[in-house]
Parts: C-alpha cells; structure tokens; sequence
C-alpha cells in the first residue's frame, strides 16, 4: 500500500515537471581572478532568472574538481537528460575561447569542449534547445551546432575574434530584465535578450572610444550562418536569409525564461502548437510575394482562426 502510495507521489512529480525548463549552465576556466569574478557575478544572475521562472538549475565549474571532468560532468548532464521533451533546455557557456584555424573551443578545467563534441552530445535531442556561447571564438559553434528547433547564439562573428568578450555579462543581465522586453507583452525573449545585450556590448565600447572587438550573432533557422542585431528592426530581421530559410529570430522570440502570466497559462501541448502555427504565418507572410493574393488570405485565416481557438483553450490562471 505505502509503496503504491509512493508510486503515485513520483508520478504526479514527473507531470508537474514535465514543461520545466532546464538551464545548464558551465563556467569555464577563468585564468584570472578578475574574470572568475566576473564569471561568478553573471552565473547568479542566470541561477537568479533560473529560479524565477522556475527552471531547474544545473551549474558545472563552479565547485571544487573531483575525479570527473568538467568535459565528462557536461557529457553525463547530457545524457541524463530527456532527449525529447516539450521542456526547453538551456546551455550556457560563460568563459574563454579559442580557435585553431580549424576547431573551435570552449576552455575548461581540464579537457576543453570542443563545438564537436557539443554538436555530438545533441545529435539525439530533439526537444527545444537553446546554446549560448558567451565565450570569444565561440562564433564556429553555430555553424556545428544549428540544427531545426535550436536557438544558437554566439558572442563573436568569427572564429578570430579571440579577445575577451564582453557579451555574457549583457546577455546575462538581459534574460530576465523587463526593460528588454521590445514588444511589451510582458516577458522578455531570448531574442530580445540577445538584442539588448547586443546594443550594450556596442554601446560600451563606443563609450570607451575602442574598436569593438566582438560582434555576436544569432542562428535559429537551421541555416548555420547567423544573424547579428543590426540586421534587426525592432524584433524582426529585415535582411533576407539563406534562400529557403526562414529569417533569424522567430524561434528565439518564442523561448522565454521567465514566463509571463498568460503565457503561464497554456499547457505544454498548446505552447507548442501555438509556437508551430505563428512559424507558419512567419513563413507565409514571407512567401506572399509568391502566392496568389486568395490563396495567400485563405491560408492566413486558416492559421489566425486556429491560434485564436488555441488562446480560447488555455488553461486556469496558476
């Protein structure tokens, strides 16, 4: 009796865990006591945001070296996760970077990661995933890393931008500050976070009178090359993508870490279908030059009708 008692207790703790986020967050070798400092500061604000909208928090670097590497604690995390789940899961690299001319890496406490590695230990997901690489050199992630239903964003445009950079301290402030969030509906959005940080990194060192060293880019639709903010107006990407591709930024605007009220509301199953249909009218509107006129407004009020039933669905205020 007690055990099937038990039994039912772990089960209703596995449904209500079901939509958590899961926020992995790996501290790289810091080399000075300024930057492990500063690594430390932007790590509690990701723990912070985490706790908020009431992710689970998982940290690798930031305790004493056991017999595991950090590079094995990472691979293990991995693997212990739910390769398919309507749970989002978030990677954060706040460190160093480099790159060979060939391979680009995340510096560790001992065995480094490289964006191999990383894109192998992946390959089976197949629930959202966002990857954000706060460290320089850290832009050849995005091409390993991009694949469908993955946000990527990287603090450099290339793989020679090596300096350190200032990207993670931004971007780590921005997730879950209401003053990020552009188009006002209450919750501020990966996208809008990488928008914020962006503008800051290119504020600061205008301020400081330095050429700007890093030039962080944002990849979501599958097409490896990614986007930088400038090419953004408000929330939108105003430059064509890779031909086919969809713009960068739709699906980054869809993950939120801290979730507002309303969007609390909708269960598991309607977010993603909510998420599936506003792609679709994104990539419709985009075609409309190629569609005729009837045809382009049937399909849009197919797909408007839809989400609003969709929004008549969603469940109790929490």
């Amino acid at each position: 009796m007690v055990a099937a008692l038990l039994a039912a207790v772990f089960v209703l703790a596995a449904e209500e865990r079901v939509d958590q986020p899961i926020v992995l967050l790996i501290v790289g070798a810091s080399g000075e006591a300024e930057y492990a400092t500063n690594f430390a500061r932007w790590a509690g604000l990701w723990e912070k945001a985490s706790r908020d909208g009431g992710a689970r928090f998982l940290s690798i670097g930031q305790t004493g070296t056991n017999a595991m590497t950090d590079l094995e604690q990472l691979k293990r995390a991995l693997s212990n996760e739910a390769t398919e789940s309507a749970a989002e899961l978030w990677l954060v690299l706040i460190g160093h970077g480099t790159f060979d001319g060939k391979e680009a890496k995340f510096n560790l406490r001992g065995p480094d990661l490289s964006a191999a590695d990383l894109a192998e230990w992946l390959k089976p997901f197949r629930r959202p995933v966002a990857v954000i690489n706060c460290a320089s050199a850290s832009s050849p992630f995005i091409n390993k890393l991009s694949a469908t239903n993955r946000v990527i964003i990287a603090a450099t445009r290339s793989g020679y931008e090596q300096n350190y950079a200032r990207f993670g301290e931004y971007i780590s402030s921005a997730v879950a500050d209401p003053q990020a969030d552009l188009d006002k509906d209450g919750q501020t959005s990966l996208l809008e976070a990488f928008l914020m940080a962006s503008r800051r990194v290119a504020e600061f060192y205008n301020t400081e009178g330095r050429l700007a060293t890093e030039h962080a880019l944002l990849d979501d639709n599958g097409d490896g090359l990614g986007t930088p903010a400038d090419w953004f107006r408000g929330i939108r990407a105003v430059k064509k993508a890779k031909e086919g591709a969809s713009a960068d930024g739709l699906r980054a605007h869809q993950f939120h870490l801290v979730r507002s009220e309303q969007e609390q509301r909708l269960s598991p199953e309607l977010r993603a279908r909510r998420d599936e249909l506003e792609l679709a009218v994104a990539k419709l509107r985009d075609a409309k030059g190629q569609i005729k006129e009837d045809d382009y407004y049937q399909q849009l009020e197919k797909l408007v009708v839809e989400l609003a039933r969709l929004y008549e669905r969603k469940g109790p205020k929490p």
